[in-house]
Formats: C-alpha cells, sequence, structure tokens
C-alpha cells in the first residue's frame, strides 16, 4: 500500500503524441506512397505534406506511458506525467486531456515551447486496418528539463516508457530520473516497449538500467530479444538479473509474473482480438496501480490481463475511466 506521505503512485516520463484517427481509403496510400498496415516514423517535412490531406474523425492524447498513466488514473490512482508538447493547437489539447484524466504534469500552459505537437496519425481503411504515420515532433527533444525533481521525490513508483531510449536526451533524462528516484527512495519501473530498442539501443537501455531496476515489463518477443534466447525460462532468468521483479506478458497465454521470490504464471483471458496496440501499455497502468493499492503481484496481474483483454477487442489503446471503474468491481475491489 502507498505510503500516507507519498502524493503519487506513480510519475511517468515517455513521449506526447496526439492520436489522430482518419478514415482513408487504399488510393490514398498510393498517392501518399505510404506502406499499408505498419508503423512507420516520419520527418517533419513528410509531416507537413502528408497531414493537410487528412480528415480528422477523432483526437486524443496518446503515447506508450501515457496510456498506462492514464489506466493508473483512470482505476483510480494519482500519477504525474512528464512530457514535452509545443505551443500550439495540439499542445494546448494535450494538456488540457491530461488534466481531464486527473494526471499532474511539468507542462504550463503559459510556457509551451515554440514547435510542433507530436503526432500519431492512425489511418483506417474500409477493412478496419490500421496505417500508423508517427511525427514526434516536440517530444522528440525530451530533456531533464521537463523532470520535476520535487514530484518525483513524492512518488512511490518512477515509470520509463523504453521508446525514449532512441532519443539522445531523452536517454540521457531517463538516467537522471533514476538518479533523483535512488536519490529519494522511489522504485524504478521500466517497460522495454518493443523489441526494436534492444536491437539497436542496447547500450542506452542498460544504462538506463544501472545496476538494476525494481520492475521490469517486457511482453515475450522483447523477454528473447533481451536474453538472447527463445526459452521463456532462460529469458526470465536472465531478467532476474537486473530487475528485482518482473512481469513477462505472452497475449492469450497470460503473463509470467515475478514477485522477488516465487515466479508465477497467470493465465490469460480468451477474447477476439481486433486491435493490440495498447495492450501491454494497459497492462503496465492496471497493474502498477494494484501494487500501489494492496494487491499481491499475482492478483495484479490477474487485473492487468483482464483490462489488457478488454482494451484489445475494441480500437484505440485506452478504456473510459467507467469502463475500468466497472473491471474493479468485477474483480471486488
Amino acid at each position: 500500500m502507498s505510503e500516507a506521505r507519498k502524493k503519487y503512485d506513480v510519475y511517468g516520463v515517455g513521449n506526447a503524441l496526439v492520436d489522430l484517427v482518419c478514415k482513408v481509403d487504399d488510393s490514398f496510400f498510393q498517392e501518399k506512397e505510404i506502406q499499408k498496415g505498419v508503423m512507420t516514423l516520419i520527418d517533419r517535412a513528410r509531416h507537413d505534406t502528408l497531414f493537410p490531406g487528412l480528415t480528422v474523425e477523432k483526437r486524443e492524447g496518446g503515447g506508450s506511458a501515457a496510456n498506462t498513466m492514464v489506466a493508473l488514473s483512470f482505476l483510480g490512482g494519482r500519477g504525474f506525467y512528464s512530457c514535452r508538447v509545443a505551443n500550439d493547437e495540439f499542445g494546448q489539447f494535450y494538456l488540457d486531456e491530461l488534466a481531464h484524466e486527473f494526471l499532474k504534469t511539468n507542462l504550463k500552459k503559459d510556457a509551451l515551447p515554440d514547435g510542433v505537437t507530436g503526432k500519431c496519425m492512425v489511418m483506417v481503411t474500409p477493412d478496419a486496418d490500421r496505417t500508423m504515420n508517427t511525427f514526434l515532433g516536440a517530444t522528440e527533444q525530451f530533456s531533464s528539463t521537463q523532470l520535476d525533481e520535487q514530484a518525483l521525490a513524492q512518488s512511490e513508483w518512477l515509470y520509463i516508457e523504453g521508446y525514449l531510449v532512441a532519443q539522445s536526451s531523452a536517454q540521457k533524462a531517463v538516467v537522471e530520473a533514476v538518479r533523483m528516484a535512488r536519490k529519494h527512495g522511489v522504485m524504478v519501473s521500466l517497460t522495454f516497449s518493443d523489441p526494436t530498442m534492444l536491437q539497436y539501443f542496447r547500450d542506452g537501455m542498460n544504462e538506463i538500467i544501472g545496476q538494476g531496476v525494481d520492475l521490469i515489463f517486457c511482453n515475450e518477443d522483447e523477454a528473447y530479444a533481451f536474453a538472447g534466447t527463445d526459452d521463456l525460462a532462460t529469458a526470465a532468468d536472465a531478467i532476474k538479473k537486473i530487475a528485482k521483479t518482473f512481469a513477462i506478458t505472452r497475449g492469450s497465454k497470460g503473463t509470467l509474473v515475478y514477485d522477488g521470490a516465487a515466479l508465477t504464471e497467470v493465465p490469460g483471458n480468451q477474447v477476439k482480438a481486433i486491435d493490440t496496440v495498447g495492450a501491454g501499455d494497459m497492462f503496465a497502468g492496471a497493474f502498477l496501480y494494484s501494487i500501489t493499492h494492496g494487491f499481491s503481484y499475482e492478483e495484479a496481474a490477474k487485473l492487468a490481463n483482464f483490462a489488457a483483454s478488454r482494451v484489445v477487442t475494441k480500437y484505440g489503446p485506452r478504456l473510459s475511466k467507467d469502463e475500468l471503474q466497472e473491471i474493479l468491481r468485477e474483480f471486488g475491489k
């Protein structure tokens, strides 16, 4: 259970992106030379060419760690989120939405930097396929300037989005955040985010991990990438060397969770998945909420598995507050 003196359950650091859902047809991909069905990082020039041609059906705040922190908040947790947006329409929208989602932040309405706020353009075709073009924009310059040491010191956990390792200034900022956390007795959790982060940015990830972290989140592919194996038990042993605890998610097969003393296989939930984007973010948010509110690691994994199974049955990486509160009621919590 969180100590009474702690103001926040979790202090998160991650990318800030506005998700823009747009309906297109296949001819749009041909015209704009876009590869269908994949996520592609784009630069400013490509953004400026692509964005004006899209009709936005829906927009909402995004970013992996942001999704996790919103889930934590909607379940009833207290969170602080450090990120970077620009002083434009989308940056102001992002800041307003964080407030609506009951998350405190380093962002100040009258002190946002010039530039362009990051966007993930989610293009949906009539066959329900989703193609994403992501422009990092302002979040690419995330740095230690965006850290709030006072808020971090008042948190039980630090949660780090692994995608930040791909950006030099952000990677340095995360190392600084870990240093601050250790200074103030704050526990450190990290998600690997994607196997490519381990494939291409292993040195940076190792620097973040340092002498070890308190909790690792990863899926099976990321665990194998970290350990250089295709055997789950071997991967778990490797992660034990750098993390006091961990959760390895395995989709419908469930989660392998280690609480520092015992490994437990927690069964998954059988559902018809239509969009797995955000499943890991949801899992981490529900898990962090659980362990800061008196749940054991096994109980936390059960709740997190269930929440993740719900989010994959719909498009988009988030569930509403009502949906998450209903999940809590179903678990008798």
